[in-house]
């Protein structure tokens, strides 16, 4: 198994998890042949299945705690997935809209925002939710808005330079864990910085195992109390079941320990003995298994995008016709919806096996259909990745895990605590469901030892992510002076530890970024010595992209001026690409986009002394691409998406999330119309050229 394993996790202790205490693991043994074969410890409780009787709402006390202490301060809640979080943040918006208040609802994930903005719409009335996402601009001046942590931060920004109240009382970030996220965590940081204290906070999280460290660094940078509402109590109850190679289903633990069939199976997989490993799971066997004791639906979580389509293109066909059940007829809607999907390479196995899979290399609107089929439940079986696990409202009866380590961006790492929570928590649909599973399958990349270690533990306690770039400096020094930057970098999370010694070096760590890029702008004339912006730097502020000094060198350098609106969105999309990845093109598309090229070519001669003395300070640009230019240049140019994809080789998600990206940056375009007009307005007409079906 490609691996990496800390040391720490084999010598640091793990507190007790929340979904494995002891002495209340009762699991189930599933057969996999044609004679079931239970083990006698699992037979009760495969008697425990099935749907709880209808019972009236009526809100844990937890709940209700976390609503009455958000009208008079800040509010931390970690509790377990599906018991209820959103219902918390529902209740908390009904009493401030009551009073005439606002909220602002901030999610990850512009899937989830959607998602949040529909149900809140149900509840509130659509007049008084708006959306804003990127992509996404409706009734934004609702009292309730809901969107992306981005949109949020960026109105922050706003805020601070122009000196006006951004009129909100109340701000409640969902998957408030994200803070602690590699890449995105930066973003989450700023926004619990910059808010004014005057506005309440409600953090929603399920995976935060030191929610009162934050909530003490809250309270001292904010200078308002914290309260942090803690439940343990997950509302469906959740048992780990293992199901060995000879196709027994057995306890996975007993108490704390192994179970003797799991030790005994974990001791020869270590030692390879007796044991044939394949490649590949036997997904087969193990749906049949699911089915055969009525642990249906499943997410079952793969290692790769290839693992997820190959195991469908396997599947046998489901029992149930899509006729029986009307399944068919709600594909047919939702194909009327999306009528680009009627050709979909995974629509005849979709209907046939009512499985799918899930995974970041889809397009958005057939991840969406996906979605919705599986929580109306017509899907007995989803394919993922780990894009379920985060954050997208996708409960089932059965979690399937069979490898314990996953791809990071750059490799492939033990699964952490976290993850395997994160995993877990779709187990278990509340209201459908009287017990969830995780059932634990055996092979070539699976330590059963680390399973049952991260099984026990706590989530990881959250560090932050906070760091410098280019973007945030700018704006920052649109509002604040040098000096009033690095006292902001001082309240991080990351400078607020019980250990005197580790919050001076990261509080010495983030100063020394603000140097270097304070330098880095000042000599490229972006802000005067004194650290105020000059004309280029304000406008290069509104640039709130990833590169946004490599663009504004192509605007000031005149290389956007005079090109036609498919050319501009076709040299802004290599800077949308977060991958260093080479994808193999047909000969037509070099042929179809020869004069881009020399666009291009003429636009990295202007970037080059700039990358060069980028690399002399010590900053690590972007390799930047042909391919993504050519590819955006040929949708922009009209050409259909079934052809568009017989030309680049790459999955239809990457294709699709590399023009959504190319069209965010045209919007950032569009920021700087007081300076630019003619840039702003070609970007305007360039915008609709990318944003058409199937990515609408």
């Amino acid at each position: 198994m490609a691996s990496i394993r800390p040391k720490q996790n084999r010598q640091t202790p793990r507190k007790r998890s929340s979904f494995q205490q002891k002495g209340k693991i009762q699991v189930a043994a599933l057969p996999h042949s044609t004679v079931p074969r239970l083990h006698k410890d699992a037979a009760k409780l495969l008697s425990s299945i099935g749907k709880p009787d209808p019972t009236p709402f009526i809100p844990d006390d937890y709940q209700v705690e976390a609503v009455q202490t958000v009208t008079r301060e800040d509010c931390l809640v970690s509790a377990p997935t599906g018991s209820g979080k959103t219902w918390i943040a529902l209740e908390a918006t009904k009493r401030y809209l009551s009073n005439g208040l606002r909220t602002w609802y901030a999610t990850p994930l512009k899937a989830l925002s959607n998602a949040k903005y529909e149900e809140f719409g149900l509840a509130l009335g659509r007049e008084s939710v708006g959306i804003l996402t990127g992509d996404r601009k409706e009734n934004p001046d609702a009292p309730v808005i809901v969107g992306t942590t981005e949109i949020l931060r960026n109105q922050l920004y706003d805020a601070m330079e122009s000196g006006v109240d951004l009129g909100i009382h109340l701000v409640i970030l969902d998957e408030a864990h994200y803070l602690g996220d590699e890449d995105r965590g930066v973003v989450w940081g700023e926004v619990l910085i910059y808010l004014p204290s005057r506005v309440r906070l409600l953090l929603l999280s399920a995976t935060i195992s030191n929610a009162h460290d934050i909530s003490r660094w809250l309270s001292q940078i904010r200078g308002t109390p914290c309260s942090v509402v803690h439940s343990r109590v997950r509302p469906v109850p959740l048992h780990v079941l293992f199901r060995t190679p000879n196709g027994h289903v057995t306890p996975f633990f007993r108490g704390e320990r192994l179970f003797p069939n799991v030790a005994e199976c974990a001791k020869a997989f270590k030692q390879r003995k007796n044991i044939s490993l394949g490649t590949f799971p036997d997904l087969n066997g193990i749906v049949e298994t699911l089915r055969q004791f009525d642990l249906l639906p499943a997410i079952v979580f793969l290692k790769s995008r290839s693992d997820c389509d190959k195991a469908l293109q396997a599947l046998p066909a489901s029992p149930i016709s899509p006729r029986e059940d009307g399944f068919d007829k709600v594909v047919k809607e939702c194909l009327e919806i999306y009528p680009e999907l009627e050709h979909h390479r995974q629509l005849d196995r979709f209907l046939r096996c009512r499985a799918g899979a899930h995974h970041a290399g889809q397009l958005p609107a057939w991840r969406l259909v996906i979605e919705k089929m599986m929580v109306l439940g017509y899907l007995d079986v989803i394919f993922s990745t780990s894009t379920v696990a985060a954050g997208v409202n996708f409960p089932a009866r059965t979690v399937v895990i069979v490898q314990s380590d996953r791809f990071n961006g750059r490799g492939f790492v033990d699964m952490t605590a976290t993850d395997l929570h994160q995993m877990a928590g779709r187990a278990g649909r509340r209201g459908m469901d009287k017990v969830g599973f995780i059932l634990v399958i055996p092979g070539k990349h699976l330590d059963i030892s680390l399973v049952r270690e991260l099984a026990l533990a706590e989530p990881e306690a959250l560090k932050s992510r906070i760091s410098v770039n280019s973007s945030m400096l700018l704006n920052l020094l649109l509002s604040h002076d040098p000096a009033g930057v690095k006292s902001l970098l001082g309240q991080s999370f990351a400078g607020f530890h019980e250990n005197p010694r580790r919050a001076e070096k990261a509080h010495q760590r983030l100063l020394k970024e603000f140097r270097k890029h304070l330098s880095l702008l000042e000599e490229l004339g972006y802000v005067e010595p004194d650290g105020a912006p000059t004309y280029d730097g304000r406008w290069a502020a509104q640039l709130r992209l990833d590169q946004p000094l490599l663009i504004a060198e192509l605007i000031r350098g005149g290389e956007l001026d005079d090109l036609a609106p498919e050319e501009l969105a076709a040299l802004l999309a290599p800077f949308a690409m977060d991958k260093d990845k080479d994808v193999l093109v047909s000969k037509q598309l070099w042929d179809m986009t020869r004069p881009l090229w020399k666009r291009f070519r003429r636009a990295m001669r202007r970037l080059k002394p700039l990358v060069q003395f980028m690399v002399s300070r010590g900053f690590d640009p972007p390799p930047i691409m042909f391919w993504p230019a050519a590819a955006v240049f040929l949708w922009a140019d009209g050409i259909e998406w079934t052809e568009f994809g017989t030309h680049v080789g790459a999955d239809e998600g990457d294709l699709a999330m590399l023009v959504l990206r190319s069209a965010d940056h045209l919007r950032q375009l569009r920021a700087v119309e007081d300076e630019m007009p003619d840039l702003a307005e070609l970007a305007r007409v360039a915008l609709p050229l990318l944003m058409r079906p199937p990515l609408t």
